[in-house]
């Protein structure tokens, strides 16, 4: 584990529980996973691929464009949905890494996951 090396100003640490806030829903997370994988979907590939219903998936990327999460962009009939929030890929790569870590501590201590 790292030590701190300076104080988060209170303007990052407002902006990061924001994010937290925002991305502390598991249908949120599957979708950011989903375009950070693939790039640009639209909601009925985002569908097919989290195995949502379609009313929730369009409400979950509301919440996410409302939080400036990510953007949408009309390609003729359907809209495209794709991450524009950098720290995304940390945290979706800090969940993988704490995954990891808890498999590897469960096989340490003999009990399956």
């Amino acid at each position: 584990m790292t030590t701190a090396t300076r104080p988060i100003s209170q303007d990052v640490l407002e902006n990061a529980a924001k994010v937290i806030k925002c991305l502390g829903h598991p249908l949120r997370l599957r979708l950011l996973e989903i375009m950070e994988r693939g790039g640009e979907h639209n909601v009925s590939e985002l569908q097919a691929f989290s195995g949502a219903g379609q009313s929730a998936v369009s409400e979950q990327l509301g919440i996410l464009r409302g939080h400036g999460v990510v953007a949408s962009r009309r390609d003729g009939m359907f809209m495209l949905y794709r991450i524009i929030e950098p720290k995304v890929f940390r945290i979706l790569a800090c969940v993988r890494e704490c995954d990891i870590i808890d498999q590897a501590t469960e096989a340490l201590h003999g009990r399956s996951a």
